[in-house]
């Protein structure tokens, strides 16, 4: 089994509904994420992804954030844009995307800045 890694990022714009301090007010972030995939085979060129693809995917996959205010997209209608819900969204989106026979979506890491980041991965056991 091979765990491949992929790293971009969007800009955009939240605000915490209910929190109590300057997270409150409209600000934004350079979001940097990385998704990693756990692929079991390999092709007869001994790839298990060409990373030319995955960049495109993913960086499609991201466009739906960049630029925007997240707390007016649809998937932040009932819960605040925190890092870890941004996370387990892409999470989701990803599986939809990159799941199959050889390849699953393990886990994203979403970083709101270079000191702070949240990793999601629903499968683990405690």
């Amino acid at each position: 089994m091979f765990i491949i890694n992929i790293k971009s990022n969007f800009s955009a714009a939240h605000n915490l509904v209910g929190y109590k301090g300057d997270c409150a007010k409209v600000h934004g972030h350079n979001w940097n994420v990385r998704l990693a995939l756990r692929c079991n085979k390999i092709d007869e060129l001994g790839m298990t992804i060409d990373f030319k693809i995955l960049k495109k995917e993913f960086n499609n996959l991201l466009q739906e954030f960049d630029h925007e205010n997240l707390n007016s997209l649809k998937c932040f209608n009932n819960c605040n844009p925190t890092s870890e819900i941004i996370a387990q969204k892409i999470f989701q989106k990803a599986q939809l995307v990159f799941n199959n026979e050889s390849t699953s979506v393990c886990e994203i890491e979403v970083c709101e800045s270079e000191k702070y980041s949240v990793i999601y991965r629903p499968h683990e056991n405690s």
